[in-house]
This record gives structure tokens, C-alpha cells and sequence, in this order.
């Protein structure tokens, strides 16, 4: 842990969480709930612009990161559960204004207050006080804009070896790419389908039931590739792991499910 933890905590939500993650999101707020922290949601957030500036539209990329900036200028600390717009925010949108240093100098300072969700748990949170349950065997996939993004490595495999009942088993490669890419998927198919089935033999390899990562996209791809292959390993957002509502075998716990966030 490193410095004062924060009292509130503002969460920014990935349009593919929102869409298809819902409940990884609720899972966030309860563990951030239960753990101390006030938990603010703007409602009126959107994309930060990921896709847009991903594609070389650099004006659409600025107008959206722009509308970012205002809603979270005011924020204590953001917390974010995707690696992938975590990067955008912190490392991109200073490049986007570099010639613009009134925007540029928000963008920089905004930049320094968001984490992603597992950075965030380590840093201000003791990975034993979060004492959540999941049972199963399981393998962790390093997206690329976490572990070379951002370098986070070791932070979801410390929260991880605090969960009762989990098995951890490591893939030979946890860092290479699952082949979405966001856009590139789409562009370049073959290519992409390619690439996530050489991620698919090493998820087999390892004998996981589950495969956990911090990028929805990830885990939406990866999912996708077992579901066609016919292959009985389900995906799980770190959170939905470390919030603590689940037990890996798709029961949620009594009364939490009911809690209102």
C-alpha cells in the first residue's frame, strides 16, 4: 500500500462493461462499498474516446476526451475496471492536447488521479482485508494495454492469492495479445481470429475451468473463441472474483444479491 487512501471514489465504466458487464460493475461498487470507500457515479460519463483515437480520428477523440475531462475534473480519485481505457485516459490524452497546454495541464492532472481497479486495490487497500471466496481453477490473461500499458503484472495476482478456494494456474504466455484490439478485430478478422486461437491452446493447457482478466473486450473475445469452440471454461472480470458475490460455481451469496447499490 502507498499513501493515504481517498474517501471517495468516482467510477468510470467502460462502454463494453456497461453494455455487456453489468454486473462486474455492480461487483466493483460493492467490494469499493464494503471496503470503506463512498462510491460516486456520474451518470452523464460516455466513451473516453478509446475507439476514435484507435482509428487515427484525432478531432472526435479531442471533443470526447474533452467532455471526459470536465465531468471527472472534479473527482478525488477515478477508479476504472479496464486497463485498455485506464491507458487512454492516463497515458493518451496528454498527447491528444499537447499543443493545447491549458487542456494539456488538465489532462496531466486527471491523469494522475485514475487508477485501474486492481492498481487502486493495491495501492490504498490490505489484499487480505478484501476476503473473498471463489472456487475453481483458474488462469490469469495479461491484456495488452494493462501489462504493457500501464506495467501492471503482479497487482491482480496479489489480490488473486488472497481468495479462498482459487487455484491460480499460470498460462506460458499470460501477455500475449487475445487478438481484439478493439476495432482491429473487425479490420482484420483473419488475422484476429488467428491470434485468439493460439490464446485459446494455452488457456487449454493450463486445465482452467475459468480465465480471469481486467479488460471487458479481452474477456468478450476470449469468451467468443471457447463458446464456438465448444469448450466449457467460462471468463470473469477481477472484480466479480474479488467482489465477492459469487463462488465461482454461479451462486451469489444469500442477501448480497439483494443489496442496493
Amino acid at each position: 500500500m502507498s499513501g493515504n487512501p481517498p474517501t471517495t471514489v468516482t467510477l468510470f465504466i467502460p462502454c463494453l462493461m456497461d453494455g455487456l458487464f453489468p454486473s462486474a460493475a455492480g461487483d466493483l461498487v460493492y467490494l469499493l462499498r464494503r471496503l470503506g470507500f463512498r462510491v460516486e457515479y456520474p451518470p452523464d460519463q460516455t466513451c473516453c474516446g478509446q475507439p476514435a483515437f484507435n482509428q487515427g480520428y484525432f478531432e472526435p477523440a479531442r471533443k470526447l476526451a474533452r467532455r471526459y475531462i470536465d465531468i471527472f475534473a472534479g473527482a478525488e480519485c477515478i477508479v476504472c475496471p479496464s486497463g485498455s481505457c485506464t491507458a487512454m485516459v492516463k497515458k493518451h490524452y496528454p498527447a491528444l492536447f499537447a499543443q493545447e497546454p491549458e487542456t494539456f495541464s488538465r489532462a496531466k492532472a486527471l491523469g494522475e488521479k485514475i487508477f485501474e481497479a486492481s492498481q487502486f486495490l493495491t495501492a490504498f487497500v490490505a489484499p487480505e482485508r478484501i476476503k473473498a471466496r471463489f472456487t475453481g481453477r483458474a488462469t490469469y490473461h495479461d491484456s495488452c494495454h494493462s501489462s504493457r500499458g500501464l506495467g501492471i503484472f503482479d497487482e491482480p495476482r496479489r489480490l488473486l492469492a488472497e481468495v479462498r478456494g482459487l487455484e491460480l494456474v499460470e498460462m506460458e504466455d499470460s501477455r500475449a495479445c487475445c487478438g481484439f484490439g478493439g476495432l482491429f478485430s473487425k479490420r482484420f478478422p483473419e488475422v484476429s481470429q488467428a491470434i485468439g486461437l493460439e490464446k485459446i491452446k494455452q488457456i487449454q493447457a493450463t486445465g482452467a475451468e475459468w480465465v480471469i482478466g481486467n479488460d471487458p473486450g479481452c474477456l468478450m473475445n476470449i469468451q467468443g473463441h471457447l463458446n464456438r469452440l465448444g469448450l466449457p471454461i467460462r471468463v470473469k472480470h477481477l472484480v466479480e472474483v474479488l467482489g465477492g458475490r459469487s463462488d465461482g460455481r454461479g451462486k451469489r451469496e444469500e442477501g448480497r444479491e439483494k443489496e442496493k447499490t
